[in-house]
């Protein structure tokens, strides 16, 4: 079963873990030399960052891909804060889940509910989002879904719009909620590396 051998890949990364301002921040590193850093709310337990690096053909590191979370959050440099605030108003796409289901949000986009459709695209395992007013066209997958090599479902996925924000749920199936629940036991098992120091100088 794809979301067992993808549980055993996460069990076999090398894993460090700190604890800084109320979130447990893990980093691995895996047998590819890839890494993924994620972030957890220690009140809660849920995952509110997940980041990328893959190593380039030559060996060196590439930049972080974030999968999920705020794009500009601290660990953005000025310059691309800057660049980001210049385009404020163009549509931002974040992704930010509940702890039952995966969740997008596009914000700036100002048009009236009835304008949307979000559909499936089984064949290209992928999410679009359109609009009847051809201003805006998104298309998306769900990574967690494509590690698990799980089918995607049109009746799991619903949306909202609300301040000129679009809001896109996907309700997660047992098994993605049955591996985040046993990852989430797992990573309690990883020794914070500084004692848990919150003012980590090593940052």
């Amino acid at each position: 079963m794809a979301a067992q051998s993808w549980l055993e890949s996460l069990r076999g990364a090398k894993k460090t873990a700190v604890l800084q301002e109320g979130k447990r921040k893990v980093h691995y590193l895996f047998l590819d030399g890839s890494e993924m850093v994620e972030e957890y709310e220690v009140s809660n337990d849920q995952l509110i960052v997940r980041k990328w690096r893959q190593k380039s053909q030559l060996g060196s590191q590439g930049q972080w891909q974030i999968e999920m979370g705020e794009t500009f959050s601290g660990a953005v440099g000025n310059l691309e804060q800057q660049l980001i605030q210049e385009s404020s108003s163009n549509p931002i796409f974040t992704r930010k889940d509940t702890k039952t289901s995966f969740q997008w949000r596009i914000r700036n986009l100002p048009y009236p509910k009835k304008v949307y459709s979000v559909s499936i695209e089984p064949d290209q395992r992928c999410c679009i989002v359109r609009t009847s007013n051809k201003k805006y066209y998104k298309k998306f997958n769900i990574p967690d879904m494509d590690r698990c090599r799980l089918p995607l479902d049109s009746s799991a996925l619903s949306f909202t719009h609300a301040n000129n924000t679009l809001i896109i749920t996907y309700k997660k199936p047992t098994e993605i909620l049955q591996l985040e629940q046993e990852m989430v036991q797992e990573l309690k098992t990883v020794k914070l590396t500084g004692g848990g120091d919150v003012d980590c100088k090593t940052q």
